[in-house]
């Protein structure tokens, strides 16, 4: 009986706790019921009221701001203006059609300009916009947004579009943005889906073209109500993205402004370096073009005038063009013959005007010839037979190597658009290139910076900053990225003696102030600005015997696409180096003559951080150097912030 009891009692007690826990089991199913009603009901509502009233919910991505550009002193050099558009959405939109039909109605959209939005609107996915219009005024803009509810898969929108207020003096270096293409597309893995949205722009050429990957940034998201006709009803959310990174150049507005103005009319480059460090303060090639035409969509003829402009506008020649060194490679071939031995500092070569190797002449430029001249005197006249000698002694593929050394035959690694690597040859080069054995007149023609030596201004430039320097300094054109300075490495000794490297200063200092030499009318006469230079005329056609025996025709009486390309590399101050210049003149006749003068005021703008002082020129010359800066159209060194110029 008492065990019956005990029994019972046990199965009463094992009910009442099985209850219980079922008890809070149901409690808690009903509470995270009740949470989720209350979250649907209250949280979620709008979202279930969309879906019951037909609209949707959709995520639009938001294109980032573009990183801006700017240079040394904070001068904006590319930024990002306001842009009104007009997008359509095929899957919101219905018939196509009638909106784009009823939307012509209210902007200007020419037959040839809808034809294209029907072809890219077929071209893209249903949920993709297709932008019908852009750069519209705030009155085009206002006239589709009040009439949006009468069209449905129209959106208009306001974003961001790229600007260069300094247009001609930086396109080459800067490039420009333009739409995504599929080409674009074709060569990228896996595309950021920002390259999706119709007519996003991405850097085509350039630093903008170099650079993308930073200056794009990362888009942001937007949660929009769409109604059942396609319209957007309101804004559910947003999540702004990251702007892409601001960019500072080595670059000074207003040097690399006087460099393109002074070349204007020419088909020319010229390059500015800092021989301590590297910085490039002004890269330029001319003749120039608008960037923003591409940016805004630029017109057949617009185009076609640039394709067939003889002079080559949308070619960076600072470089991309590589030519003929001419005599300024004499640097090179001197410092070759002094490091291998093969000639001293007081050596002499006789000049007698020509000399014959193989049964062929080969002439100097000087018909009568230099006489005796040592290194210094042969840099100083510019004399072509000592360097076919001592380039027979010291043989090509030393005079390649040092050519390298200097910077010429050298990719140098610029965020700039096909950068060239020029050609120092060797023996083993021309037999890979042309399967031909190196000639003794291949030498001779090379020693002089003829025959198949090619090299670009920038590689001048770096040959010129290390020779005035004596480091293997590197050229840089990236200063910061978003304020942190891009770290500089010390730039190495370049390995040579330093009374090679000083034998050929001070030839290069008589090339200018000497009694005979080839760019003494170059002449800076401040002692503190004192200048060290070295011509070169490079030949672009072959001079026959024939034309020899009865008188070489002058580059003055020649169409101009056959006459001489005019080069002048410098660096000043001599004594104490902190600039170098490179400049070439396509077809320019004569380095003396054409290059040297630019090439002068160039550097002498640079020392004087602005127009440089008449006390700087001959007296001779100061009114026709006045008269010359008269007609500059100069960056107006007060409002230089906001790219307005004024004549100064």
């Amino acid at each position: 009986m008492k065990k019956t009891e005990k029994n019972v009692r046990a199965s009463r007690s094992s009910i009442t706790r099985r209850g219980l826990m079922l008890g809070v089991a149901q409690a808690g199913i009903i509470g995270v019921l009740a949470m989720r009603m209350r979250k649907m009901q209250l949280e979620q509502a709008d979202d279930y009221r969309l879906l019951a009233e037909g609209n949707s919910v959709k995520i639009r991505l938001i294109p980032p701001a573009r990183g801006l550009i700017y240079d040394r002193n904070g001068v904006l050099l590319a930024g990002n203006e306001q842009n009104y558009r007009v997008t359509i959405t095929r899957e919101d939109a219905g018939d196509v059609d009638t909106v784009l039909a009823d939307l012509r109605r209210l902007l200007p959209v020419s037959d040839d300009a809808a034809a294209d939005v029907m072809t890219e609107i077929r071209r893209q996915p249903p949920h993709a916009p297709v932008t019908v219009a852009d750069r519209l005024s705030w009155e085009e803009f206002s006239r589709v947004a009040v009439n949006a509810p009468a069209l449905p898969g129209v959106s208009p929108e306001v974003g961001l579009s790229r600007n260069y207020p300094h247009g001609i003096d930086f396109a080459h270096v800067l490039g420009y943005v333009g739409p995504v293409s599929d080409y674009d597309l074709s060569q990228i893995e896996n595309p950021d889906p920002l390259l999706r949205i119709p007519k996003f722009q991405i850097g085509k050429t350039g630093v903008e073209a170099k650079m993308e990957e930073v200056l794009r940034g990362r888009s942001g998201q937007r949660r929009v109500e769409v109604n059942s006709a396609g319209r957007e009803m309101r804004e559910l959310g947003r999540k702004e993205g990251e702007p892409g990174v601001n960019l500072q150049l080595t670059l000074d507005t207003r040097l690399q402004n006087f460099a393109h103005e002074r070349l204007k009319g020419e088909s020319a480059a010229a390059v500015v370096m800092d021989v301590t460090n590297g910085d490039i303060l002004a890269i330029t090639s001319v003749p120039s073009f608008d960037p923003n035409l591409f940016v805004r969509g630029i017109s057949s003829a617009d185009y076609r005038g640039l394709m067939e402009d003889d002079h080559r506008p949308l070619a960076d020649k600072s470089v991309q063009g590589l030519y003929p060194p001419g005599s300024t490679y004499k640097i090179v071939t001197a410092l070759a013959a002094l490091e291998a031995g093969v000639i001293g500092p007081e050596d002499t070569v006789r000049c007698p005007g020509y000399i014959e190797v193989g049964g062929r002449r080969f002439h100097c430029w000087k018909h009568s010839g230099h006489g005796r001249v040592n290194v210094i005197q042969s840099l100083e006249q510019s004399c072509d037979v000592f360097y076919y000698e001592v380039a027979q002694r010291v043989g090509i593929d030393k005079i390649s190597e040092m050519a390298k050394r200097m910077g010429v035959g050298v990719r140098h690694d610029l965020p700039m658009s096909a950068v060239a690597e020029g050609v120092a040859p060797t023996k083993a080069w021309k037999q890979e290139r042309y399967g031909k054995d190196w000639r003794i007149g291949d030498t001779i023609n090379s020693s002089i910076g003829q025959g198949y030596v090619l090299a670009s201004p920038l590689q001048l430039a770096v040959m010129v900053s290390r020779l005035a320097s004596g480091k293997a300094v590197t050229p840089r054109l990236i200063r910061s990225m978003d304020g942190v300075e891009v770290p500089v490495p010390a730039p190495e000794p370049l390995g040579l003696q330093e009374a090679w490297l000083d034998h050929v200063r001070k030839g290069m200092i008589a090339v200018v102030n000497g009694a005979h030499g080839t760019a003494g009318k170059a002449k800076i006469v401040l002692s503190e600005w004192k200048m060290a230079g070295k011509t070169g005329t490079s030949q672009v056609r072959n001079i026959s015997a024939a034309e020899r025996a009865r008188g070489v025709i002058s580059n003055s009486q020649l169409p101009w696409e056959r006459r001489d390309h005019a080069l002048f590399v410098c660096f000043a101050p001599a004594d104490n180096p902190k600039y170098a210049v490179s400049l070439i003149v396509e077809h320019g006749s004569g380095g003396s003559t054409t290059a040297a003068p630019i090439a002068r005021d160039i550097l002498l703008f640079a020392l004087n951080d602005g127009l440089p002082p008449l006390e700087a020129y001959p007296s001779s010359q100061r009114k026709a150097v006045q008269s010359r800066f008269d007609a500059l159209d100069l960056v107006d060194p007060d409002t230089v912030g906001t790219g307005a110029k004024s004549r100064a």
